[in-house]
């Protein structure tokens, strides 16, 4: 504005909010630390109308990554002051409407140097979700008795291997991911490394191998004509089988003519619908199975 005109002010847009129902939700971005000092972050989001001190079921859905040393690994990621919107991609928020608190993207690194993180993979990540599920029963939100996990590709892998490797969760929801490492044996994600090179490692990794410890509930989902190489549906196909085999509860679903990343509206749907049957049948209205912490 130049220098004394008018104080008054015109506005000149005027864009509706696309989703006015996501303004009621409440939101808190965390920060904490995980036993070994690296310092993690995630985003909390409360459904509508949430009164403070009820503890409420909480889904995590998380995505690990690599990183070469603690500080690296120990930035903030994120921001309180972020706009809330929700795309085809973090369809779990719908949960919110459900009754549900979500612990959207709480960082899990797995860290080590050079070439070497993934050799502590499982310890690292079994404890990232350790400190996040402490973090929000400490504030009051969490029911530690009733908390859920779910993730797309690497962190369907990721909920997984929590699974097989941990009773922190009630229940999983892991989509087009993959399990079994032997499958991609030129590497995956951030390892480069061969499974000729490294095989236990390659078997250490992957919860196919660990089928017979999953004993809570898995929902897994496959887009049928998944066109990521790391993920072809032949991973899921052979997990639930594995799963089957040793009497796990496991769901599978396949979704007609979807790639990796889903695009269809019914897709996205069936999808919200499928997890709030899931987590209702098997997180909300579980039977308690430890004393809930007050």
């Amino acid at each position: 504005r130049a220098l004394g005109a008018s104080a008054s002010r015109k506005a000149v847009t005027t864009f509706s909010d696309p989703q006015e129902f996501f303004r009621g939700v409440q939101r808190q971005f965390l920060t904490y630390e995980r036993k070994d000092g690296i310092k993690l972050s995630a985003t909390l989001y409360l459904p509508p109308g949430y009164t403070k001190g009820v503890r409420l079921p909480v889904i995590m859905w998380a995505y690990p990554r690599e990183f070469s040393d603690t500080d690296t690994a120990s930035q903030v990621v994120g921001s309180p002051n972020r706009f809330t919107l929700v795309t085809p991609g973090n369809s779990h928020m719908y949960l919110l409407f459900a009754g549900y608190a979500i612990l959207d993207g709480p960082t899990m690194p797995i860290v080590g140097p050079g070439e070497t993180a993934n050799d502590r993979y499982v310890e690292q990540l079994v404890s990232s979700a350790e400190a996040a599920i402490d973090k929000v029963v400490e504030m009051g939100i969490a029911d530690r008795d009733r908390v859920g996990v779910g993730g797309h590709s690497y962190g369907a892998f990721m909920t997984a291997n929590l699974l097989a490797h941990s009773r922190l969760f009630r229940a999983g929801f892991a989509e087009s991911g993959a399990y079994n490492r032997t499958l991609t044996p030129f590497g995956f994600q951030s390892e480069r490394r061969t499974f000729w090179e490294v095989p236990d490692l390659y078997a250490r990794m992957s919860p196919f191998f660990y089928a017979h410890q999953v004993k809570d509930p898995i929902y897994l989902t496959h887009g049928e004509m998944d066109d990521n190489s790391g993920t072809f549906p032949i991973q899921s196909e052979r997990f639930y089988m594995a799963l089957k085999g040793h009497g796990a509860t496991v769901r599978y679903v396949t979704l007609p003519y979807e790639a990796h990343g889903y695009a269809a509206r019914e897709t996205h749907l069936h999808l919200i619908a499928e997890k709030i049957a899931w987590f209702d049948k098997y997180v909300k209205n579980a039977t308690p199975r430890v004393t809930t912490e007050q």
